[in-house]
């Protein structure tokens, strides 16, 4: 009875669980599926930060074009107001250099194609420097889960060796194994889950700025072809109404008396 009182009086053994303790339990492989997360998520972030100014950028400065490009006499005088080394700016000199080239066909179906091809490989060459990276974020989609999958294996793994060599399977040898296990699957997902989504967001803009870029390109060949007759048309935005003169008042602010 003295015996039992004691014992239960004993404090029981503490074992500590934890993000790194479990990642102990892993041992080197659980660490460096560790650094393989990490490193996929910052270059995942990295991309995403980095394309999307970059598509940002290209989106402000079509403004410029729709504002002032086609008010210009000429197109190289056009491109005199875009900013240098961008993407419209590449369009229209593309486009120069193709009229010049265009002028020694004799035949006119010859040349509206290599006009039209002109265009369309400047077009390409600016959507390959846009889509550059993206397939990293779609590699991390779709691997992360299985990196973090490769964690679970080895922890469960780890936490069977432990309970055969233990002879029992109680929580202190279990618990530690399968905690590093869960934790990498979870690490997966959250790696995986911003990088799809990364990737279609940005997916999705640049598929809108190579509609924008097919339409400018389509009224450069008009403009070219018919030698300045046809340009999109420019609006004016509408002057803001002047504001309403308040009526002279008196110092009471009632209105002065007409004499």
């Amino acid at each position: 009875m003295l015996m039992n009182i004691l014992a239960a009086g004993e404090a029981a053994p503490a074992t500590e669980f934890g993000f790194v303790q479990a990642l102990e339990e892993g041992g080197p492989v659980a660490w460096a599926i560790l650094a393989i997360m990490i490193i996929m998520s910052v270059g995942s972030f990295y991309i995403l930060i980095t394309k999307y100014m970059e598509q940002k950028k290209i989106l402000n400065q079509y403004k410029a074009v729709r504002q002032g490009f086609w008010r210009a006499n000429t197109l190289s005088e056009g491109a005199g107001k875009l900013e240098k080394n961008s993407a419209w700016r590449q369009l229209v000199d593309d486009s120069l250099k193709a009229q010049a080239e265009h002028d020694k066909m004799p035949n006119s179906l010859e040349a509206h194609d290599w006009l039209h091809g002109s265009l369309m490989r400047s077009e390409d060459s600016i959507t390959s420097k846009l889509n550059g990276g993206l397939s990293f974020l779609a590699t991390v989609g779709a691997t992360a889960p299985f990196v973090g999958l490769l964690g679970t294996v080895i922890g469960i793994y780890r936490a069977l060796i432990n309970i055969g060599m233990s002879g029992s399977a109680s929580i202190d040898k279990v618990a530690g194994p399968v905690g590093e296990a869960l934790i990498m699957t979870a690490i997966g997902l959250l790696v995986a889950v911003p990088a799809v989504f990364a990737y279609n967001w940005l997916q999705a803009r640049n598929k809108k700025i190579g509609e924008l870029m097919s339409a400018f390109s389509t009224d450069l060949q008009a403009y070219i072809t018919s030698n300045g007759a046809v340009k999109p048309a420019v609006t004016v935005a509408a002057a803001k109404p002047a504001a309403a003169t308040k009526p002279a008042t008196t110092a009471g602010g009632v209105p002065p008396k007409k004499a």
